[in-house]
């Protein structure tokens, strides 16, 4: 759990700057006038820090920032539209052409469809890794400038040694960033584990409550003024009022809430062990590696050839077929329709996900409640 910073505390120290509001208002303008020639000439000329336009500068927006800068342990923060909005904008400001990235296997679907059909064809050099790989070899990062990480990866949920390859990093000049959506600061701050930069797609846990698209990443302020000066004003995937609002909203609630998920994920765990179906059940726990502090929602399951996969899907009452994760609702993606998706560079089948696994987003809803669903789909669907 949170004791340093504390969300609550960090979010009231925001509001002691907006007039004693509860919340953050909104400010809900497109640009910002000066009042002096003197003034709009020293903001121009940078030697002011005065909001300018919305693209790159927001009141509501920075004061998002500012609390998740505290969450994660960091400098500075920068929002954007989406999450991989700042994943792209983030490793652009990074990578040159002739480049070398070093990846975590199973990393999220689109990420690899940004590397492989945007990076690869613009000369830059990608490698995949296992995380037991990143760990146990200390020159995997030579010659790489940036290693780009999931602790735990997406789909199968493979937790990484982050001190250890922050170690290997550090030997190598090798940038470090990690998508920390999964574990939220609640759980898990890679930035005091030793790595570089801290990326989230604030649509999941940040938000919590699926009705936000967005992404934030956090690191020190030399990084941030780098994604600031480059990627963000010229890519333009800025993070909205409106948006920065809702999340500041998500961000009293999370503690509370990645509890809850904790708690019903940790019952999940200890009674699917004891399902003759189950092969395996992914979803590092509290230790698994060092600093993470617990687990959230979302798992993965890989049931044997006995249960028939979408008769079990549809048997499901309060879990809904869906693509996304973090809110209040629970969801099920079976890895074959993952497997079955149409394009080019597909992830699950890259790395070889198993057609019998599937993700579970375990919601607020009633964990006896949701267990009950799950033990009756998977009765109705054995074969």
């Amino acid at each position: 759990m949170i004791d340093k910073p504390d969300i609550a505390t960090l979010l009231a120290s925001v509001l002691a700057d907006e007039g004693g509001a509860v919340t953050p208002p909104i400010v809900q303008t497109s640009l910002f006038s000066f009042d002096s020639y003197a003034a709009f000439e020293a903001r121009m000329a940078g030697e002011s820090d005065t909001a300018l336009y919305t693209r790159v500068q927001n009141p509501t927006v920075a004061a998002f920032e500012s609390l998740m800068a505290g969450a994660e342990e960091g400098d500075a923060a920068v929002g954007f539209a989406s999450g991989m909005a700042a994943i792209s904008s983030t490793v652009l400001a990074f990578i040159k052409p002739f480049d070398r990235i070093a990846c975590v296997e199973h990393v999220y679907p689109d990420t690899y469809r940004f590397f492989e059909q945007i990076l690869r064809p613009m000369g830059v050099e990608i490698q995949y890794h296992s995380a037991s790989a990143f760990e146990s070899d200390p020159d995997l990062l030579d010659g790489v400038a940036v290693a780009y990480l999931e602790s735990p990866s997406s789909v199968v949920f493979a937790p990484l040694n982050l001190p250890r390859v922050a170690e290997h990093a550090r030997r190598h000049g090798t940038l470090t960033m990690i998508d920390n959506s999964w574990a939220s600061p609640v759980f898990q701050r890679p930035i005091t584990l030793g790595i570089d930069i801290v990326l989230h797609s604030a649509s999941k846990y940040i938000s919590g409550h699926s009705d936000t698209v967005a992404g934030v990443v956090v690191s020190s302020r030399a990084h941030i003024a780098r994604i600031r000066d480059l990627t963000l004003p010229l890519l333009g995937a800025k993070l909205a009022p409106f948006e920065a609002f809702l999340l500041t909203r998500g961000l009293r609630t999370l503690n509370a809430r990645m509890m809850l998920h904790k708690a019903t994920a940790d019952l999940f765990v200890d009674r699917l062990g004891q399902v003759p179906q189950v092969r395996k059940v992914n979803s590092p726990g509290a230790n698994t590696v060092p600093g993470l502090s617990g687990r959230s929602g979302l798992m993965s399951i890989e049931f044997d050839d006995s249960v028939d996969i979408p008769a079990f899907s549809d048997a499901l009452r309060l879990f809904r077929l869906g693509v996304s994760w973090g809110g209040f609702e629970s969801l099920l993606l079976p890895a074959r329709v993952g497997l079955a998706q149409a394009g080019a560079h597909n992830s699950m089948q890259t790395f070889g996900v198993s057609p019998n696994l599937v993700r579970l987003n375990l919601g607020l809803e009633n964990a006896e409640d949701l267990w009950a669903d799950f033990q009756a789909a998977l009765s109705a669907s054995l074969t």
